[in-house]
Protein backbone atom coordinates (compact mmCIF):
# COMPACT_ATOMS: atom_id res chain seq x y z
CA UNK A 1 0.00 0.00 0.00
CA UNK A 2 1.19 3.34 -0.89
CA UNK A 3 0.66 6.39 1.09
CA UNK A 4 -1.64 8.93 -0.37
CA UNK A 5 0.03 11.34 -2.37
CA UNK A 6 -0.32 14.82 -0.46
CA UNK A 7 -1.73 17.82 -2.19
CA UNK A 8 0.64 20.53 -2.92
CA UNK A 9 0.48 23.46 -5.38
CA UNK A 10 2.51 21.03 -8.03
CA UNK A 11 -0.41 18.80 -8.04
CA UNK A 12 -3.52 20.40 -6.83
CA UNK A 13 -4.67 20.92 -11.38
CA UNK A 14 -2.90 19.43 -14.12
CA UNK A 15 -2.28 20.41 -17.95
CA UNK A 16 -0.32 23.14 -19.42
CA UNK A 17 -4.02 25.35 -19.05
CA UNK A 18 -4.09 25.39 -15.68
CA UNK A 19 0.00 26.75 -15.72
CA UNK A 20 -0.98 29.61 -18.58
CA UNK A 21 -4.46 30.51 -16.23
CA UNK A 22 -3.24 30.11 -12.61
CA UNK A 23 -3.08 33.11 -10.04
CA UNK A 24 -1.11 30.57 -7.59
CA UNK A 25 1.84 33.13 -6.81
CA UNK A 26 3.87 30.07 -6.67
CA UNK A 27 2.76 28.71 -9.82
CA UNK A 28 3.73 32.13 -11.56
CA UNK A 29 6.82 32.20 -9.79
CA UNK A 30 8.27 28.70 -11.24
CA UNK A 31 6.82 30.64 -14.93
CA UNK A 32 8.77 33.39 -14.31
CA UNK A 33 11.99 30.92 -13.14
CA UNK A 34 11.61 29.19 -16.66
CA UNK A 35 11.81 32.57 -18.82
CA UNK A 36 14.26 34.21 -16.50
CA UNK A 37 16.76 30.96 -16.91
CA UNK A 38 15.95 31.37 -20.85
CA UNK A 39 17.25 34.81 -20.88
CA UNK A 40 19.71 34.47 -18.77
CA UNK A 41 21.15 31.67 -21.67
CA UNK A 42 20.54 33.85 -24.48
CA UNK A 43 22.30 36.21 -22.65
CA UNK A 44 25.37 34.13 -21.53
CA UNK A 45 25.57 32.69 -25.18
CA UNK A 46 26.18 36.15 -26.46
CA UNK A 47 29.14 36.75 -23.78
CA UNK A 48 30.56 33.44 -24.49
CA UNK A 49 30.81 35.10 -28.06
CA UNK A 50 32.30 38.04 -26.88
CA UNK A 51 35.12 36.54 -24.72
CA UNK A 52 35.68 34.17 -27.92
CA UNK A 53 36.34 37.64 -29.77
CA UNK A 54 38.44 38.95 -27.34
CA UNK A 55 40.94 35.86 -26.99
CA UNK A 56 43.23 37.36 -29.90
CA UNK A 57 43.94 40.90 -30.68
CA UNK A 58 42.65 41.05 -34.26
CA UNK A 59 38.87 40.05 -33.62
CA UNK A 60 38.98 37.24 -35.99
CA UNK A 61 35.62 35.75 -35.02
CA UNK A 62 33.32 38.79 -37.02
CA UNK A 63 33.25 42.41 -38.21
CA UNK A 64 33.44 45.17 -35.75
CA UNK A 65 29.23 45.79 -36.67
CA UNK A 66 28.58 42.47 -35.40
CA UNK A 67 30.68 42.60 -32.39
CA UNK A 68 28.83 46.08 -31.48
CA UNK A 69 25.62 44.10 -31.92
CA UNK A 70 26.94 41.45 -29.82
CA UNK A 71 27.67 43.08 -26.73
CA UNK A 72 24.64 45.10 -26.83
CA UNK A 73 22.23 42.34 -26.85
CA UNK A 74 24.22 40.70 -24.21
CA UNK A 75 23.30 44.05 -21.79
CA UNK A 76 19.80 44.15 -23.52
CA UNK A 77 19.21 40.71 -22.36
CA UNK A 78 20.90 40.00 -19.05
CA UNK A 79 19.79 44.22 -17.79
CA UNK A 80 16.25 43.91 -18.63
CA UNK A 81 15.09 40.26 -18.54
CA UNK A 82 17.36 38.75 -16.00
CA UNK A 83 19.02 40.63 -13.55
CA UNK A 84 16.45 43.01 -12.71
CA UNK A 85 13.18 40.19 -12.34
CA UNK A 86 15.26 37.70 -11.09
CA UNK A 87 14.73 37.51 -7.42
CA UNK A 88 11.59 39.43 -7.02
CA UNK A 89 9.44 37.97 -9.91
CA UNK A 90 10.57 34.07 -8.73
CA UNK A 91 11.63 34.12 -5.05
CA UNK A 92 10.11 37.19 -4.37
CA UNK A 93 6.74 35.75 -5.94
CA UNK A 94 7.25 32.67 -4.58
CA UNK A 95 8.48 33.48 -0.56
CA UNK A 96 7.29 36.95 0.43
CA UNK A 97 3.55 35.47 0.74
CA UNK A 98 4.36 32.60 2.93
CA UNK A 99 6.99 34.58 4.62
CA UNK A 100 4.29 36.86 5.70
CA UNK A 101 1.48 34.50 6.52
CA UNK A 102 -0.59 35.37 3.25
CA UNK A 103 -2.30 33.11 1.04
CA UNK A 104 -1.51 34.79 -1.93
CA UNK A 105 -0.40 38.40 -3.31
CA UNK A 106 -3.03 40.91 -3.02
CA UNK A 107 -3.33 41.08 -7.17
CA UNK A 108 -3.60 37.46 -7.88
CA UNK A 109 -5.03 38.27 -11.05
CA UNK A 110 -2.55 41.06 -11.79
CA UNK A 111 0.50 38.89 -10.86
CA UNK A 112 -0.47 36.76 -13.58
CA UNK A 113 0.04 39.57 -16.11
CA UNK A 114 3.11 41.19 -14.97
CA UNK A 115 4.07 37.57 -16.28
CA UNK A 116 2.78 37.98 -19.57
CA UNK A 117 3.32 41.25 -19.94
CA UNK A 118 7.23 40.24 -19.16
CA UNK A 119 7.26 37.37 -22.12
CA UNK A 120 5.90 39.73 -24.53
CA UNK A 121 8.36 41.99 -23.82
CA UNK A 122 11.65 39.85 -24.21
CA UNK A 123 10.22 38.20 -27.20
CA UNK A 124 9.57 41.43 -29.15
CA UNK A 125 13.21 42.05 -27.98
CA UNK A 126 14.57 38.96 -28.94
CA UNK A 127 12.83 39.09 -32.25
CA UNK A 128 14.38 42.29 -33.22
CA UNK A 129 17.89 40.91 -32.03
CA UNK A 130 17.66 38.19 -33.65
CA UNK A 131 16.61 39.79 -36.99
CA UNK A 132 19.50 42.15 -36.62
CA UNK A 133 20.05 43.25 -33.67
CA UNK A 134 20.87 47.25 -32.33
CA UNK A 135 24.49 48.22 -32.28
CA UNK A 136 23.93 51.46 -29.89
CA UNK A 137 24.54 49.44 -26.40
CA UNK A 138 22.27 48.82 -23.65
CA UNK A 139 22.67 52.57 -23.12
CA UNK A 140 20.87 53.81 -26.22
CA UNK A 141 22.62 57.02 -25.88
CA UNK A 142 21.81 59.93 -27.55
CA UNK A 143 21.89 61.41 -30.81
CA UNK A 144 23.29 57.70 -31.96
CA UNK A 145 20.01 56.16 -31.09
CA UNK A 146 17.89 58.65 -33.22
CA UNK A 147 20.19 59.51 -36.71
CA UNK A 148 22.80 57.04 -36.73
CA UNK A 149 21.82 53.49 -35.62
CA UNK A 150 21.21 50.96 -38.42
CA UNK A 151 19.20 48.16 -36.40
CA UNK A 152 15.98 47.79 -34.78
CA UNK A 153 16.84 50.02 -32.51
CA UNK A 154 12.13 50.96 -32.29
CA UNK A 155 11.39 46.84 -31.77
CA UNK A 156 14.00 46.96 -28.93
CA UNK A 157 13.11 49.71 -27.50
CA UNK A 158 9.44 48.74 -27.49
CA UNK A 159 9.93 45.24 -25.99
CA UNK A 160 11.94 46.96 -23.20
CA UNK A 161 9.04 49.28 -22.62
CA UNK A 162 6.43 46.82 -22.85
CA UNK A 163 8.70 44.62 -19.53
CA UNK A 164 8.86 47.63 -17.97
CA UNK A 165 4.96 47.65 -17.20
CA UNK A 166 5.43 43.84 -15.72
CA UNK A 167 7.82 45.56 -12.98
CA UNK A 168 5.43 48.42 -12.21
CA UNK A 169 2.72 45.52 -11.51
CA UNK A 170 5.10 43.60 -9.66
CA UNK A 171 6.20 46.15 -7.39
CA UNK A 172 2.81 47.46 -6.74
CA UNK A 173 1.82 44.04 -5.87
CA UNK A 174 4.50 43.43 -3.32
CA UNK A 175 3.65 46.67 -1.19
CA UNK A 176 0.39 46.01 -1.14
CA UNK A 177 0.75 42.90 -0.25
CA UNK A 178 3.22 44.15 2.79
CA UNK A 179 1.06 46.75 3.96
CA UNK A 180 -2.26 44.34 3.75
CA UNK A 181 -1.77 40.81 4.30
CA UNK A 182 0.40 40.20 7.44
CA UNK A 183 -0.51 37.53 9.57
CA UNK A 184 -1.78 38.63 13.17
CA UNK A 185 1.28 39.04 15.16
CA UNK A 186 3.39 39.86 12.38
CA UNK A 187 4.61 43.47 12.65
CA UNK A 188 6.70 45.64 10.88
CA UNK A 189 9.91 44.71 13.49
CA UNK A 190 8.96 41.45 13.20
CA UNK A 191 8.89 41.11 9.33
CA UNK A 192 11.84 39.29 7.40
CA UNK A 193 15.23 41.52 6.17
CA UNK A 194 14.13 39.39 2.85
CA UNK A 195 10.60 40.94 2.76
CA UNK A 196 12.05 44.84 4.06
CA UNK A 197 14.62 44.57 1.23
CA UNK A 198 11.76 43.07 -1.18
CA UNK A 199 9.67 46.04 -0.46
CA UNK A 200 12.25 48.54 -1.04
CA UNK A 201 13.00 47.17 -4.00
CA UNK A 202 9.70 47.29 -4.98
CA UNK A 203 9.31 51.02 -4.39
CA UNK A 204 12.25 51.73 -6.45
CA UNK A 205 10.01 49.62 -9.66
CA UNK A 206 7.12 51.76 -9.34
CA UNK A 207 8.83 55.08 -8.94
CA UNK A 208 12.35 54.67 -11.27
CA UNK A 209 10.36 52.43 -13.93
CA UNK A 210 7.96 55.11 -15.47
CA UNK A 211 11.22 57.35 -15.77
CA UNK A 212 12.50 54.91 -17.93
CA UNK A 213 9.34 54.52 -19.70
CA UNK A 214 9.25 57.85 -20.66
CA UNK A 215 12.45 58.54 -21.94
CA UNK A 216 12.16 55.24 -24.09
CA UNK A 217 8.79 57.19 -25.52
CA UNK A 218 10.61 59.96 -25.99
CA UNK A 219 13.68 58.50 -27.86
CA UNK A 220 10.97 56.42 -30.39
CA UNK A 221 9.07 59.94 -30.91
CA UNK A 222 12.46 61.61 -31.85
CA UNK A 223 13.55 58.76 -34.19
CA UNK A 224 10.17 57.96 -35.88
CA UNK A 225 8.69 61.93 -35.76
CA UNK A 226 11.55 63.21 -35.74
CA UNK A 227 10.63 65.40 -32.36
CA UNK A 228 13.39 67.73 -31.07
CA UNK A 229 14.01 66.31 -27.57
CA UNK A 230 17.53 64.72 -26.83
CA UNK A 231 19.55 65.00 -30.17
CA UNK A 232 21.41 68.37 -31.27
CA UNK A 233 20.41 67.71 -34.94
CA UNK A 234 16.94 69.08 -33.84
CA UNK A 235 17.56 71.29 -31.18
CA UNK A 236 17.71 68.78 -28.74
CA UNK A 237 19.88 67.97 -25.61
CA UNK A 238 21.83 64.76 -25.61
CA UNK A 239 22.46 65.14 -21.90
CA UNK A 240 19.16 65.73 -21.26
CA UNK A 241 18.85 61.64 -22.34
CA UNK A 242 21.78 60.44 -20.45
CA UNK A 243 19.92 62.56 -17.24
CA UNK A 244 16.96 60.45 -17.38
CA UNK A 245 18.23 57.43 -18.55
CA UNK A 246 20.41 57.20 -15.24
CA UNK A 247 18.17 58.48 -13.07
CA UNK A 248 16.05 55.13 -13.89
CA UNK A 249 19.28 52.85 -14.41
CA UNK A 250 21.18 53.79 -11.35
CA UNK A 251 18.49 52.98 -8.96
CA UNK A 252 18.42 49.95 -11.32
CA UNK A 253 21.36 48.77 -9.74
CA UNK A 254 19.68 48.76 -6.50
CA UNK A 255 16.69 47.01 -7.93
CA UNK A 256 18.87 44.22 -8.99
CA UNK A 257 21.13 44.57 -5.70
CA UNK A 258 18.84 44.78 -3.02
CA UNK A 259 17.06 41.28 -3.08
CA UNK A 260 20.24 39.57 -3.34
CA UNK A 261 21.19 41.67 0.46
CA UNK A 262 17.76 40.34 1.59
CA UNK A 263 18.45 36.47 0.64
CA UNK A 264 21.96 36.76 2.58
CA UNK A 265 20.30 38.20 5.38
CA UNK A 266 18.18 35.18 5.39
CA UNK A 267 21.20 32.84 5.04
CA UNK A 268 23.62 33.54 7.28
CA UNK A 269 21.49 33.53 10.32
CA UNK A 270 20.72 30.21 9.60
CA UNK A 271 23.78 28.75 9.23
CA UNK A 272 25.48 30.67 11.90
CA UNK A 273 22.33 29.22 13.73
CA UNK A 274 22.39 32.58 15.64
CA UNK A 275 20.16 35.67 15.57
CA UNK A 276 20.98 38.36 12.70
CA UNK A 277 23.05 41.30 14.36
CA UNK A 278 21.53 44.49 14.59
CA UNK A 279 18.89 43.62 12.56
CA UNK A 280 17.03 47.80 12.79
CA UNK A 281 20.06 48.80 11.36
CA UNK A 282 19.76 45.90 8.54
CA UNK A 283 16.31 46.94 7.74
CA UNK A 284 16.83 50.77 7.71
CA UNK A 285 20.15 50.28 5.40
CA UNK A 286 17.80 48.96 3.01
CA UNK A 287 16.03 51.97 3.05
CA UNK A 288 18.62 54.33 3.16
CA UNK A 289 19.84 52.54 -0.37
CA UNK A 290 16.73 52.93 -1.94
CA UNK A 291 16.13 56.24 -0.74
CA UNK A 292 19.73 57.62 -1.39
CA UNK A 293 19.92 55.89 -4.64
CA UNK A 294 17.76 58.01 -6.68
CA UNK A 295 20.19 61.05 -5.78
CA UNK A 296 23.37 59.59 -7.42
CA UNK A 297 22.94 59.34 -10.94
CA UNK A 298 25.17 61.79 -11.98
CA UNK A 299 28.74 60.07 -11.42
CA UNK A 300 27.78 58.01 -15.02
CA UNK A 301 28.41 61.41 -16.48
CA UNK A 302 31.77 63.00 -14.84
CA UNK A 303 33.14 63.02 -18.53
CA UNK A 304 29.94 63.87 -20.05
CA UNK A 305 30.11 68.01 -19.75
CA UNK A 306 27.94 68.15 -16.55
CA UNK A 307 28.76 70.97 -14.04
CA UNK A 308 32.15 70.46 -11.86
CA UNK A 309 30.17 71.56 -8.98
CA UNK A 310 27.41 68.69 -10.09
CA UNK A 311 30.07 66.31 -10.40
CA UNK A 312 31.58 67.40 -6.78
CA UNK A 313 27.37 66.58 -5.28
CA UNK A 314 27.03 63.42 -7.32
CA UNK A 315 31.11 62.01 -6.06
CA UNK A 316 29.50 62.79 -2.16
CA UNK A 317 26.90 61.46 -2.43
CA UNK A 318 28.13 58.17 -4.04
CA UNK A 319 30.21 58.15 -1.18
CA UNK A 320 27.09 58.36 0.89
CA UNK A 321 25.23 55.33 -0.51
CA UNK A 322 28.42 53.33 0.25
CA UNK A 323 27.30 54.02 3.90
CA UNK A 324 24.26 51.72 4.60
CA UNK A 325 25.82 49.21 2.16
CA UNK A 326 28.99 48.84 4.09
CA UNK A 327 26.82 48.82 7.52
CA UNK A 328 25.30 45.20 6.14
CA UNK A 329 28.38 43.84 5.32
CA UNK A 330 29.82 44.73 8.57
CA UNK A 331 26.30 43.03 10.28
CA UNK A 332 26.84 39.46 8.11
CA UNK A 333 30.41 39.42 9.38
CA UNK A 334 29.12 39.97 13.06
CA UNK A 335 26.19 37.75 12.58
CA UNK A 336 28.77 34.59 12.11
CA UNK A 337 31.28 35.32 14.39
CA UNK A 338 31.32 32.90 17.48
CA UNK A 339 28.60 31.14 15.59
CA UNK A 340 27.91 27.50 14.82
CA UNK A 341 28.84 27.69 11.16
CA UNK A 342 27.27 24.90 8.31
CA UNK A 343 29.34 25.30 5.46
CA UNK A 344 26.20 24.23 2.96
CA UNK A 345 25.99 25.19 -0.82
CA UNK A 346 23.72 28.32 0.32
CA UNK A 347 26.01 29.20 2.80
CA UNK A 348 28.89 29.02 0.32
CA UNK A 349 26.95 31.65 -2.34
CA UNK A 350 26.42 33.88 0.55
CA UNK A 351 30.39 34.07 1.05
CA UNK A 352 30.89 34.45 -2.45
CA UNK A 353 28.32 36.84 -2.37
CA UNK A 354 30.55 39.42 0.60
CA UNK A 355 33.30 38.58 -0.74
CA UNK A 356 32.58 39.79 -4.86
CA UNK A 357 30.12 42.55 -3.67
CA UNK A 358 32.66 43.86 -1.25
CA UNK A 359 35.59 44.49 -4.13
CA UNK A 360 32.73 45.70 -6.40
CA UNK A 361 31.96 48.28 -3.60
CA UNK A 362 35.27 49.35 -3.01
CA UNK A 363 36.22 49.80 -7.04
CA UNK A 364 32.89 51.72 -6.94
CA UNK A 365 34.55 54.61 -4.32
CA UNK A 366 37.39 54.58 -6.56
CA UNK A 367 35.51 55.23 -9.43
CA UNK A 368 33.53 57.65 -7.40
CA UNK A 369 36.57 59.92 -6.79
CA UNK A 370 36.87 62.13 -9.82
CA UNK A 371 40.54 62.10 -10.30
CA UNK A 372 40.25 58.41 -10.57
CA UNK A 373 37.29 58.34 -12.81
CA UNK A 374 38.83 60.55 -15.54
CA UNK A 375 41.29 57.95 -15.83
CA UNK A 376 39.37 54.86 -16.29
CA UNK A 377 36.13 55.90 -17.49
CA UNK A 378 34.99 53.52 -20.32
CA UNK A 379 37.43 51.08 -19.73
CA UNK A 380 37.66 48.07 -18.81
CA UNK A 381 37.85 48.32 -14.99
CA UNK A 382 34.09 49.86 -15.34
CA UNK A 383 33.18 46.48 -17.01
CA UNK A 384 34.75 44.61 -14.60
CA UNK A 385 33.63 46.74 -11.36
CA UNK A 386 30.21 46.23 -12.54
CA UNK A 387 30.26 42.75 -12.99
CA UNK A 388 31.79 42.22 -9.52
CA UNK A 389 28.30 44.04 -8.57
CA UNK A 390 25.60 42.56 -10.73
CA UNK A 391 27.20 39.07 -11.34
CA UNK A 392 29.45 38.59 -8.62
CA UNK A 393 26.48 39.92 -6.01
CA UNK A 394 23.09 39.98 -7.56
CA UNK A 395 23.62 36.38 -9.07
CA UNK A 396 25.57 35.25 -6.28
CA UNK A 397 22.79 36.28 -4.28
CA UNK A 398 20.24 34.41 -6.38
CA UNK A 399 22.13 30.91 -6.44
CA UNK A 400 21.91 31.21 -2.51
CA UNK A 401 18.32 31.66 -2.34
CA UNK A 402 17.85 29.12 -5.03
CA UNK A 403 20.30 26.61 -2.91
CA UNK A 404 18.35 27.98 0.45
CA UNK A 405 14.10 27.80 -0.88
CA UNK A 406 14.75 25.09 -2.99
CA UNK A 407 13.77 22.11 -1.31
CA UNK A 408 10.51 24.49 -0.40
CA UNK A 409 10.16 24.92 -3.86
CA UNK A 410 9.86 21.45 -5.21
CA UNK A 411 10.06 18.85 -2.20
CA UNK A 412 12.84 17.83 -2.80
CA UNK A 413 16.78 17.69 -1.67
CA UNK A 414 19.63 18.26 -4.20
CA UNK A 415 22.86 16.62 -3.25
CA UNK A 416 25.28 18.99 -1.40
CA UNK A 417 28.40 17.82 -2.57
CA UNK A 418 27.76 19.08 -6.36
CA UNK A 419 26.05 22.08 -4.91
CA UNK A 420 28.78 23.27 -2.72
CA UNK A 421 31.72 22.27 -5.84
CA UNK A 422 29.75 24.71 -8.04
CA UNK A 423 29.60 27.29 -5.58
CA UNK A 424 33.19 26.91 -5.16
CA UNK A 425 33.62 26.55 -9.37
CA UNK A 426 31.32 29.81 -9.85
CA UNK A 427 33.42 31.57 -7.46
CA UNK A 428 36.83 31.14 -8.44
CA UNK A 429 35.69 31.25 -12.21
CA UNK A 430 34.17 34.57 -11.67
CA UNK A 431 37.11 36.01 -9.79
CA UNK A 432 39.58 35.04 -13.10
CA UNK A 433 36.97 36.52 -15.25
CA UNK A 434 36.93 39.80 -14.26
CA UNK A 435 39.97 40.40 -11.42
CA UNK A 436 41.64 40.49 -14.81
CA UNK A 437 39.40 43.57 -16.26
CA UNK A 438 40.65 45.68 -13.63
CA UNK A 439 44.33 45.90 -14.78
CA UNK A 440 43.20 45.79 -18.19
CA UNK A 441 41.28 49.26 -17.22
CA UNK A 442 44.09 50.25 -15.37
CA UNK A 443 46.32 50.34 -18.33
CA UNK A 444 43.93 52.13 -20.52
CA UNK A 445 41.98 49.04 -22.56
CA UNK A 446 38.85 50.81 -23.76
CA UNK A 447 35.51 48.58 -23.35
CA UNK A 448 33.62 47.77 -26.58
CA UNK A 449 36.20 47.32 -28.70
CA UNK A 450 36.70 43.92 -30.65
CA UNK A 451 40.59 44.69 -31.46
CA UNK A 452 43.41 45.78 -29.10
CA UNK A 453 47.30 46.37 -28.77
CA UNK A 454 48.72 43.01 -28.47
CA UNK A 455 50.35 43.61 -25.06
CA UNK A 456 46.88 43.14 -23.73
CA UNK A 457 46.32 39.89 -24.62
CA UNK A 458 47.57 37.42 -21.86
CA UNK A 459 44.85 39.80 -19.94
CA UNK A 460 42.00 38.57 -21.93
CA UNK A 461 42.91 35.23 -22.23
CA UNK A 462 43.17 34.75 -18.48
CA UNK A 463 39.54 36.10 -18.42
CA UNK A 464 38.18 33.92 -21.19
CA UNK A 465 40.02 31.28 -19.45
CA UNK A 466 38.15 32.12 -16.13
CA UNK A 467 34.87 32.44 -18.28
CA UNK A 468 34.86 29.01 -19.25
CA UNK A 469 35.33 27.85 -15.79
CA UNK A 470 32.51 30.22 -14.66
CA UNK A 471 30.00 28.95 -17.43
CA UNK A 472 30.85 25.54 -15.61
CA UNK A 473 30.02 26.55 -12.47
CA UNK A 474 26.85 28.25 -13.38
CA UNK A 475 25.31 25.29 -15.90
CA UNK A 476 26.06 22.58 -12.86
CA UNK A 477 22.57 23.50 -11.13
CA UNK A 478 20.85 22.44 -13.72
CA UNK A 479 21.79 18.80 -13.68
CA UNK A 480 21.62 18.55 -10.11
CA UNK A 481 17.95 20.16 -9.59
CA UNK A 482 16.85 17.92 -12.45
CA UNK A 483 17.95 15.05 -10.41
CA UNK A 484 16.61 16.26 -7.71
CA UNK A 485 13.41 16.52 -9.10
CA UNK A 486 13.81 13.23 -10.41
CA UNK A 487 15.35 11.34 -7.65
CA UNK A 488 16.07 13.42 -4.88
CA UNK A 489 15.11 12.43 -1.49
CA UNK A 490 11.78 13.83 0.14
CA UNK A 491 12.46 17.10 1.97
CA UNK A 492 11.18 17.76 5.56
CA UNK A 493 9.08 21.18 6.49
CA UNK A 494 12.08 22.66 7.75
CA UNK A 495 15.86 20.83 6.55
CA UNK A 496 17.73 24.10 7.65
CA UNK A 497 16.69 24.70 10.99
CA UNK A 498 15.40 27.87 10.37
CA UNK A 499 12.74 30.26 11.93
CA UNK A 500 10.53 31.98 9.59
CA UNK A 501 7.01 31.27 8.36
CA UNK A 502 7.71 29.43 5.44
CA UNK A 503 9.40 26.85 7.05
CA UNK A 504 6.31 25.95 9.18
CA UNK A 505 4.12 24.71 5.95
CA UNK A 506 4.81 21.65 4.38
CA UNK A 507 7.62 21.36 1.59
CA UNK A 508 6.22 21.65 -1.04
CA UNK A 509 3.33 24.28 -0.08
CA UNK A 510 -0.57 23.23 -0.46
CA UNK A 511 -2.18 25.87 -3.05
CA UNK A 512 -3.45 27.74 0.08
CA UNK A 513 0.19 28.00 2.10
CA UNK A 514 -1.04 27.41 5.50
CA UNK A 515 -4.21 25.12 6.74
CA UNK A 516 -4.95 27.99 8.97
CA UNK A 517 -3.45 31.54 8.95
CA UNK A 518 -0.47 31.52 11.34
CA UNK A 519 0.03 34.04 14.48
CA UNK A 520 3.60 35.15 14.73
CA UNK A 521 4.93 35.15 18.09
CA UNK A 522 8.60 36.57 18.14
CA UNK A 523 10.99 38.65 15.65
CA UNK A 524 12.60 36.40 13.31
CA UNK A 525 16.46 34.61 13.18
CA UNK A 526 15.86 33.98 17.29
CA UNK A 527 18.24 30.96 18.15
CA UNK A 528 18.64 29.65 21.80
CA UNK A 529 22.44 28.07 21.75
CA UNK A 530 21.69 26.69 18.37
CA UNK A 531 18.29 25.91 18.66
CA UNK A 532 15.79 27.46 16.20
CA UNK A 533 12.82 29.03 17.70
CA UNK A 534 9.85 29.21 14.97
CA UNK A 535 8.01 32.57 14.57
CA UNK A 536 4.78 31.33 14.57
CA UNK A 537 2.90 30.35 17.73
CA UNK A 538 0.15 27.83 15.87
CA UNK A 539 -0.18 26.97 11.74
Amino acid sequence: MHAPVRESYLNASVGIRSWLLTTDHKRIALLYFGGITFFFFVGGIAATLIRLELITPQGDLGSPDFYNRLFTMHGIIMVWFFLIPSIPTTMGNFILPMMIGARDLAFPRLNLLSWYLYIAGGLITLTALLLGGVDTGWTFYEPYSTFYATGYVILTVFGIFVSGFSSILTGLNFIVTVHKLRAPGMTWYRLPVFVWSTYATSVILVLATPVLAMTLLMLLAERVLHVGIFSPQLGGDPLLFQHMFWFYSHPAVYIMILPSMGVISEVVPVFSSKSLFGYYFVVWCSIAIAVIGFLVWGHHMFVAGQSLYASLAFSFLSYLVAVPSAIKVFNWVATMHEGWIRFDAPMLYAFGFIGLFTIGGLTGLMLAALAVDVHVTDTYFVVAHFHYIMVGGAVMGFFAGLHYWWPKISGRLYPDYWARFAAILAFFGFNLTFFPQFILGYLGMPRRYQSYPPEFQIWHVLSSAGASILAVGYALPIFYFAWSILRGPRAPANPWRATGLEWSTPSPPPPENFSTTPTVIRPPYQYDRGKPCMQAGDV
